[in-house]
């Protein structure tokens, strides 16, 4: 059934008239225009398509566009601000945390969450909390010292 839902978006309102249904990962990137939110499995496994909502990672490509009704999602793009890189995309950066980087957004939106609940995680925690996250690069092991880096670097805050 088509509906209007409204929404905080990347920090501004919109609101979008569509089939209230239709996965949040298709209405960012078809209606928005926003495809840093990738498409990968279509079956919330993979974690290519997480976005936050409410601050909390969610899998978008089975999340009814009905349920962003009055929430805040936050995509990749909107996870910078003024230009510059959130902690966590500089601790990516940093600790070369990628390769082809289509996992990346997912990743850092997953690893903001599991800060914003836990902001002084141990290794094994980053580990358990990314566990569902694929990358078939091999870039574990430097995700996971790039999640610990963005943690001793936002001491608690979730900047």
């Amino acid at each position: 059934m088509e509906e209007t839902i409204t929404f905080t978006l990347n920090g501004k309102p919109v609101s979008v008239t569509t089939d209230n249904q239709r996965p949040l990962l298709w209405v960012l990137r078809t209606d928005f225009g926003l495809t840093g939110t990738k498409f990968g499995c279509g079956q919330s496994i993979c974690g290519a398509c997480t976005v936050l909502v409410d601050n909390k990672a969610v899998r978008s490509c089975v999340y009814p566009i009905i349920n962003a009704e009055g929430r805040e999602i936050v995509t990749i793009e909107g996870l910078s601000s003024n230009g510059t890189l959130h902690p966590i995309q500089e601790a990516f950066v940093k600790h070369d945390a990628l390769q082809c980087g289509f996992c990346t957004p997912g990743m850092i939106l997953t690893a903001y969450s599991l800060l914003n609940e836990n902001p002084e995680p141990t290794r094994e925690e980053i580990i358990q909390g990314m566990n569902d996250n694929l990358c078939r690069c091999g870039a574990h092991t430097r995700i996971i010292d790039a999640i610990l880096s963005a943690a001793e670097q936002m001491k608690g805050g979730n900047s």
